[in-house]
């Protein structure tokens, strides 16, 4: 039995368990610095800012490019080789694009002086937050390059998908989050 194949006691494959094991982890890290950010913010020298347009744009990408993500999902049940390999590519693609647009907006924030270490402690939060947030994506975008190696091989197919159903537990988890981050900015006025 390949490791692929290996299963739990409760018929779950173990990696789906880690997955899902990393993103309540990764859940329970955001859920404190939010936490964090609305302690900091009620003990006062808090000043609130106009977030950067291109996080509102990358919100939109991040969503988008779910949908890609769960079309590969469906293209590889139903067989569709090319589907499975242009909805890959996208979801890659966008992810990279959201990567772009985090960078853009956190130089939009320093062209508006709102620099990492500052007398207002908002800004810091907000690129903490952002920036643990990139760091996890990345590691998402480095999974969607692994699917995407072996899609352009053709190595998913309606018996053969669970890397793709994996990265797309993953990416939406992402997505997920993000907007909840972009939300809890704009509810609180960052």
């Amino acid at each position: 039995m390949n490791v692929s194949q290996q299963q739990t006691y409760t018929g779950i494959k173990s990696y789906r368990i880690l997955m899902w094991l990393a993103m309540v982890s990764m859940f329970m890290i955001f859920a404190g610095y939010t936490s964090g950010y609305i302690v900091r913010m009620a003990e006062g020298n808090w000043t609130t800012f106009k977030l950067p347009q291109q996080f509102l744009y990358s919100t939109i990408v991040i969503l988008v490019s779910s949908v890609f993500m769960q079309a590969a999902v469906f293209a590889a049940k139903a067989n569709k080789y090319q589907t499975i390999k242009s909805t890959l590519l996208i979801t890659l693609l966008l992810g990279l694009v959201f990567v772009l647009l985090q960078f853009l907006g956190w130089n939009d924030m320093v062209s508006r002086n709102l620099f990492f270490v500052a007398k207002n402690p908002a800004t810091s939060f907000v690129y903490v937050i952002t920036g643990v947030h990139l760091l996890h994506l990345l590691g998402g975008i480095i999974y969607l390059m692994y699917v995407n190696y072996f899609a352009l091989r053709d190595r998913y197919n309606s018996n053969n998908y669970f890397a793709i159903t994996q990265c797309a537990t993953y990416w939406h988890f992402l997505g997920a989050l993000w907007l909840y981050l972009y939300l809890f900015f704009v509810v609180t006025g960052s």
